[in-house]
């Protein structure tokens, strides 16, 4: 009889008995191929993505640590580092709360003309970034009609760069985070809502820690478009040096000088600097997802 009142059998003994080892193989998929898959996966993902990435890493690298510090060090190329990625961090910022207001209107709410919203949302993807750029000059020009109305200044100034991010951006927060509004169980709001809460502390408390994922992603995929965004900022910004002028419009004015070092250098700082953000906000995701049960 063992201690805790359970009997073994004769001839049997726990003593020594090992226990059994935790599978730590991969469970078989219905549909087979996991192997080609991934193989192709990253035959692909290096092919297109990183030996591309690799050929401008490459090329600055030859360039020299004198050469390199010298490019990275001039005052008008870190004035135009500084202007995308922090005006691309805050229209990402301000297309995350908008766009998490006009996803939950378009799927919460039924409005007449609704669809007619829903599909001007895709509009900055089905235009192209010129046409874009010209028609967001022609409005917040001192004589259009925005920027007639208005008492300062938009067009031509950092403040148009913003606004010409914000507008190729929205469309990423609204249609990350509509799907999972959309399969999100209202019976959780009714619940918080029966137990007593309030709606501030519905919205803070139950619906927005689901929506965070999402939400980080629809921002990471607005600020990585609109960190290289060229065709429609250029019309908007004035392009003038240490004032409006972006990265990729220096590279451009590099490659056109066929100063390739220093193109591929102002490329490899860009590179360097997204992947930094990106890989900061993926943490960030992960940690939200295994902290909602959703790890993977």
């Amino acid at each position: 009889m063992a201690a805790n009142g359970l009997a073994i059998p004769l001839g049997q003994s726990t003593a020594g008995k090992p226990k059994p080892p935790r599978s730590i193989v991969r469970r078989k998929s219905v549909l087979p191929g996991f192997g080609l898959a991934l193989g192709f996966s990253w035959f692909y993902l290096t092919l297109m993505i990183l030996l591309p990435l690799a050929a401008v890493v490459l090329w600055t690298a030859s360039l020299g640590p004198a050469r390199i510090l010298q490019i990275a060090s001039d005052p008008r190329i870190f004035l135009a580092l500084r202007l995308s990625f922090g005006l691309s961090l805050a229209a990402a910022a301000v297309n995350a709360v908008f766009g998490l207001l006009l996803a939950w209107t378009l799927t919460r709410y039924d409005f007449p003309g609704r669809r007619l919203v829903d599909a001007a949302v895709d509009l900055p993807f089905a235009l192209p970034t010129a046409v874009a750029g010209i028609a967001l000059a022609a409005i917040y020009a001192p004589n259009g009609w925005v920027g007639s109305i208005v008492p300062f200044k938009i067009a031509f100034t950092p403040l148009g760069i913003f606004v010409a991010l914000v507008f190729i951006g929205l469309p990423f927060v609204v249609r990350t985070v509509q799907p999972v509004l959309s399969d999100l169980d209202q019976g959780l709001e009714e619940a918080a809502a029966t137990l007593g809460a309030n709606r501030a502390t519905t919205i803070f408390k139950v619906v927005l820690p689901t929506l965070t994922p999402a939400l980080l992603t629809g921002f990471a995929l607005a600020f990585a478009r609109a960190v290289g965004e060229y065709g429609s900022v250029i019309f908007i910004a004035g392009n003038i040096p240490y004032v409006s002028e972006i990265a990729p419009l220096l590279i451009i004015m590099r490659l056109e000088e066929f100063d390739y070092g220093s193109a591929t250098a102002v490329a490899t700082m860009m590179l360097t600097l997204s992947f930094a953000v990106l890989l900061f906000v993926n943490l960030v995701e992960a940690w939200s997802r295994k902290r909602l049960g959703h790890a993977y």
